[in-house]
């Protein structure tokens, strides 16, 4: 199983959630859209734990499993795609999330998340 983590699937996971955690052991790939890895970084920043989320963070990323995932020009197609396909149903989703979705299209991604609004996205397969 291949998957990216949304910023809340990846919290979930350092915080042990049963569910999370067995995901992610079993994932054969994890990918950490750039944009998540933006987030939990400010996320860190904002906070009081910097140092040890950081740290975590950084073994994280360490694994051979784990790679971070970078938008390209293809991403901006699939980008592109979701927004106008969003625009037409009346919906929104953030835009940050509108990122996570094109990747996770482009690379045939299960995406760990628990945001309700990527249900307006059915071509997003979800865990």
């Amino acid at each position: 199983m291949k998957i990216a983590l949304d910023t809340n699937a990846y919290s979930d996971f350092m915080r042990g959630v049963p569910s999370r955690v067995q995901i992610v052991r079993q994932a054969r790939q994890i990918h950490l859209p750039l944009v998540v890895l933006g987030e939990l970084r400010a996320g860190f920043a904002a906070g009081s734990q910097k140092s040890t989320n950081a740290a975590n963070l950084n073994r994280f990323l360490h694994s051979p499993r784990v790679s971070v995932l970078l938008p390209d020009e293809q991403t901006t197609h699939h980008y592109a795609q979701i927004y106008v396909q969003l625009r037409r149903k009346g919906a929104s989703i953030p835009t940050n999330d509108l990122w996570i979705a094109a990747l996770a299209i482009q690379h045939s991604l299960i995406l760990c998340t628990s945001d309700t609004h990527f249900e307006h996205l059915p071509e997003v397969v979800r865990c």
